[in-house]
């Protein structure tokens, strides 16, 4: 064992390092992040459902009462005219999208919490250029989690 990983140990046993606290600070923002994309996942997906379902609906009924007598055009036009208000804000906000965007955000947040736990459980055993560049990889990760979140804004906007 060479004299920097004993003392790299020693730290780990007795105190935070450097590294662990690094790796800490990344595993819960990785985790506050994960958590609030899966959230905006939930959100974009009920409003996906919440405008386009009743889009499909009112504007299949508005069909067959315009269709079933000459009294029911005007209320099957007013069904209609709701119904494409909300086709248009599906569209407009373009719901699913953003939760195919916010997914994807999630995934990559995953990612960095899962790397972030298992550096934490191999800490003690890395030397400290490995622990280093373990916490290079970490950070690169984070690196690409924050520009997917970036993409997906960018996208969805």
């Amino acid at each position: 064992m060479t004299e920097d990983n004993t003392q790299h140990q020693g730290e780990s046993q007795g105190q935070v390092t450097p590294v662990r606290a690094e790796v800490e600070r990344v595993l819960a923002e990785a985790a506050r992040r994960e958590r609030s994309a899966h959230q905006r996942v939930r959100f974009w997906g009920v409003m996906n459902i919440a405008l386009g379902f009743p889009a499909a609906v009112l504007a299949g009924i508005s069909g067959a009462a315009g269709l079933s007598s000459p009294e029911a055009r005007v209320p099957a036009a007013l069904l209609a005219l709701v119904a494409s208000g909300f086709s248009a804000g599906a569209g407009f906000l373009r719901s699913d999208v953003r939760r195919t965007e916010n997914r994807r955000t999630r995934v990559a947040w995953a990612e960095v919490e899962a790397g972030a736990r298992l550096l934490l459980t191999q800490e003690s055993h890395l030397d400290r250029e490995a622990a280093q560049e373990a916490v290079r990889n970490l950070l690169d990760s984070r690196t690409r989690a924050i520009a997917t979140s970036l993409e997906g804004r960018d996208s969805a906007s």
